[in-house]
């Protein structure tokens, strides 16, 4: 993404629209952004149309309504994007599981502050 992305991306059907402030795209969390970046990198790497990914999400966004499944814009992104490309062959289901197990363990890592020498004493005078 050269800085800019293309208008058809931006301005799509108004039942899956960008989600928006001040007409300035808005993300809730660092994931959203990334989610998105990915969605568009891999359509102008030419790797599947854009047609192809917004008309899974229209549908991922339709059947979540119509099962009453509560989930942001987002949600409904990224379950179109990873159908979207288990697909089309860039990725098996199995890799994707695999990733994700992976990323939630970094991430609750991550959450995880101090070294596990500490014997969790926060108190520095206590060994």
């Amino acid at each position: 993404m050269a800085g800019r992305v293309d208008q058809h991306i931006t301005d799509m059907d108004e039942r899956i629209a960008l989600p928006r402030k001040n007409g300035e795209l808005v993300f809730e969390a660092p994931w959203e952004a990334l989610a998105f970046g990915l969605a568009v990198a891999l359509s102008e790497g030419g790797l599947y149309s854009w047609r192809d990914f917004s008309q899974g999400l229209a549908t991922e966004i339709a059947t979540a309504e119509q099962e009453g499944i509560t989930s942001s814009y987002y949600e409904r992104w990224l379950a179109s994007l990873e159908k979207l490309i288990i697909a089309k062959g860039l990725i098996t289901g199995e890799e994707l599981d695999t990733w994700t197990a992976k990323q939630a363990l970094d991430d609750e890592h991550d959450d995880h502050h101090h070294h596990h020498d500490d014997h969790h004493h926060h108190d520095p005078h206590i060994h």
